[in-house]
């Protein structure tokens, strides 16, 4: 199979990669290919950039309240779009409160498989232009994946 993670998703589907690659036993399956889109490789450096973000909006927005900071960011740094698509907004107003913000996984850094674990596959690692998840996350990434990009 090929597995796709977005942003969260990207961390579990690394995780997931990783305990693969450390079974020591046949789990009658093999991920063949990974995309890791949007996807920190180390939480608080993010929550770091965003907040660093949302401070040059507001410096550059002095009127602004808080929740137009909040659309400022997500239009700048997220979906890039005037109006969020129905489908996401749809998405974003059902999520559940237990996975809301990062508190869960506040202290997530992506680490390296144990060294006698077998080979992960071959990833496309990737980012938006203007996304805060930072070019050095997504470069982190290739000192935590066991194979050569």
């Amino acid at each position: 199979f090929h597995l796709y993670g977005q942003s969260y998703g990207g961390i579990l589907a690394f995780e997931f990669m990783k305990y693969v690659a450390e079974s020591k036993e046949d789990l009658g399956f093999k991920c063949l290919s990974a995309i890791l889109s949007s996807a920190p490789s180390n939480v608080k450096e993010i929550e770091e950039e965003a907040d660093r973000l949302v401070g040059l909006l507001a410096e550059a927005n002095k009127d602004a309240k808080p929740e137009e900071l909040g659309d400022l960011f997500r239009i700048n740094h997220q979906c890039r779009m005037p109006e969020m698509p129905p489908i996401l907004k749809d998405a974003y107003d059902n999520a559940g409160n237990v996975w809301r913000g990062t508190d869960a996984i506040q202290d997530y850094a992506a680490e390296a498989p144990s060294e006698d674990a077998s080979r992960m596959p071959s990833a496309l690692i990737m980012r938006g232009e203007h996304d805060f998840v930072t070019q050095e996350s997504v470069e982190r990434w290739q000192s935590v994946f066991n194979t050569k990009f």
